[in-house]
């Protein structure tokens, strides 16, 4: 079972614009959205609305979309609190935001995030980047030793 990709964005506009750009990437992993930064949160953590959340695979997202703007809690929040999460340090975090302010950029990095995508304003720049985000990290990338994706495909050669 593939893992999701989990997308928190506030703005309807670039959701609405991610969203395509998923779809049209083809990927097969389901697109978890979450508005804000403490339901992201709650999500990750299995508390509050989600406390009940099912486990998938290994329970977390194949990568984690953050917007950097986001309400309740910002994602420079969530991201701090992601890397200080032993259950959660190994999601990768894209930091999916307009802002190319350096301090925002620096603080991103130093708390640990995989990528810092600066959100292209053309239409079809965006959708090209979110595409090769969404495969690089549900596909290409290749997990961290003792996740399941690695397991299996360790469970399949050991049966060739």
């Amino acid at each position: 079972m593939l893992k999701p990709i989990l997308l928190v964005e506030d703005n309807p506009h670039d959701l609405e614009l991610t969203l395509i750009a998923l779809e049209r990437s083809q990927l097969a992993n389901e697109v978890v959205i979450m508005r804000d930064g403490a339901e992201a949160l709650n999500y990750l953590q299995r508390t509050g609305a989600y406390a009940d959340r099912a486990d998938r695979a290994d329970g977390n997202p194949a990568v984690l979309l953050l917007d950097l703007k986001l309400p309740k809690v910002d994602g420079l929040e969530v991201l701090k609190t992601v890397r200080e999460t032993a259950e959660l340090r190994s999601i990768p975090v894209v930091m999916l935001t307009s802002s190319r302010e350096e301090p925002d950029l620096m603080k991103a990095y130093e708390l640990g995030v995989n990528a810092y995508v600066v959100k292209p304003v053309e239409f079809k720049d965006f959708v090209a980047a979110i595409s090769d985000l969404g495969i690089f990290w549900a596909v290409l990338n290749e997990p961290p030793p003792g996740s399941l994706r690695l397991k299996r495909a360790r469970n399949k050669d050991e049966k060739n």
